[in-house]
């Protein structure tokens, strides 16, 4: 497993992922981290609070999204699951436009074409046969972009993963698959999903694979750098398996003390990765105190910027149900459309 920077902080060096480990990159590296968790955190607050119908936490896999993500330039096309929050802020999009999905307002956020980042799938799996397919048409067009598909260990027992594997390199496509094996497909363990581990899979369909610790953003960067470097030169399709580890449920609605013990989930905060390189910039004095003073000023700014777009999310009006049903309005549509607006202005006359 490539490995650059330990649990304890120490740094090493690794031949497979070369990385030029300077102050400005770890502290940029630590900023995204530190301020994603922070959102993270409110939102799950907004979800206890009835605000959002439903979250999904990003906890401890921070540096495998931040890290992988800010490896890509700025034109590559991101396609995630429903999980990759780090990455998604990364990209700039914003905390309305993260919850407006999980608030119930609209089916999805954002606008993929202006981040290069596609909207949330919460299908499993389905999203690395739309980036395998999207690929596939970036190389036929010969422009100059990756693509990159994550997924979890879960997903990858999905039929369409395989497919998506199977048909990107026979296709050539330039793609990263980036999964994020975090241990957990929602309570059934890595031991009872697979007798192999997952980028040996993919070399059997004929993939570059890489094992790589996912709680260290730098070796994660390092890798995710080179292998977009690599299939953007022309080089086969690569598939990256970063170890991390969920630290939260599932989901909101999921109690993982059902299923896994204290024991290990203490193991893994052990190994948590903004602690990990928060331990290198402080002993490598690469941050002072206003560094960090700063940091959370800005991390209690983006809790209360997003519990205040939350709230501010406007409700949808109903008439979006007849009008985006369809890509145009069907007159079956229109007419039932019509009929509720005289029903509901019955209500205002009198």
């Amino acid at each position: 497993m490539i490995q650059l920077l330990a649990p304890d902080g120490t740094l090493r060096e690794d031949g497979r992922a070369p990385l030029d480990v300077t102050p400005a990159l770890c502290r940029d590296l630590l900023r995204d981290m530190v301020l994603a968790r922070r959102f993270d955190e409110e939102a799950l607050a907004l979800q206890r609070q009835g605000e959002l119908g439903l979250w999904l936490m990003s906890l401890g896999q921070e540096a495998a999204q931040v890290g992988s993500v800010r490896a890509l330039a700025p034109g590559d096309y991101v396609f995630p699951s429903y999980r990759e929050h780090a990455a998604a802020r990364c990209r700039g999009v914003g905390a309305a436009e993260l919850l407006a999905q999980w608030r119930g307002v609209m089916h999805g956020g954002w606008d993929p074409a202006r981040y290069r980042f596609h909207i949330y799938s919460l299908v499993l799996g389905t999203q690395a046969l739309h980036a395998a397919g999207y690929a596939v048409g970036v190389r036929l067009d010969g422009a100059d972009e990756i693509v990159l598909a994550y997924f979890g260990d879960g997903a990858s027992s999905q039929g369409d993963v395989s497919e998506a594997l199977n048909w990107a390199a026979v296709a050539e496509a330039p793609i990263v698959f980036f999964c994020q094996n975090n241990q957990w497909a929602i309570s059934t363990g890595t031991s009872r999903q697979m007798a192999a581990p997952l980028h040996r899979r993919a070399e059997g369909f004929g993939l570059e694979a890489h094992l790589v610790d996912g709680n260290d953003v730098l070796a994660v960067h390092a890798i995710t750098a080179r292998a977009a470097d690599s299939v953007r030169r022309g080089g086969r399709p690569v598939f990256i398996e970063a170890t991390t580890y969920r630290m939260a449920g599932h989901s909101t609605s999921d109690d993982p003390r059902r299923y896994r013990s204290d024991d290990e989930v203490e193991s893994w905060r052990e190994r948590d990765p903004i602690a990990r390189l928060e331990r290198l910039v402080r002993a490598r004095d690469w941050a002072g105190p206003e560094y960090f003073d700063e940091l959370k000023a800005e991390s209690d700014r983006v809790a209360e910027q997003t519990r205040a777009a939350c709230l501010a999310l406007p409700d949808p009006a109903t008439d979006d149900i007849f009008r985006f049903t369809h890509t145009e309005e069907t007159e079956l549509l229109r007419e039932q459309r019509e009929w509720l607006e005289v029903y509901h202005s019955s209500f205002t006359a009198h």
